[in-house]
């Protein structure tokens, strides 16, 4: 029984601080998901390039 109640109390004080919580509106949401796939897309270019820079240096060597 005494886990139940702590179950209980638990869920209850996680429901108390997400209330807490202030969450994006949807023009910020929609700002920062632009943000981070613009970031992946230029990160993942940049690792292309140095992936075929790597590679060609490699077939030069071997």
């Amino acid at each position: 029984m005494n886990l139940i109640k702590k179950l209980i109390q638990f869920f209850k004080s996680a429901y108390c601080e997400l209330a807490k919580v202030t969450w994006l509106g949807r023009k910020e949401a929609v700002g920062t998901t632009v943000v981070v796939v613009l970031f992946v897309i230029v990160v993942s270019i940049f690792v292309s390039i140095i992936d075929l820079f790597i590679g060609t240096i490699m077939s030069i060597i071997l």
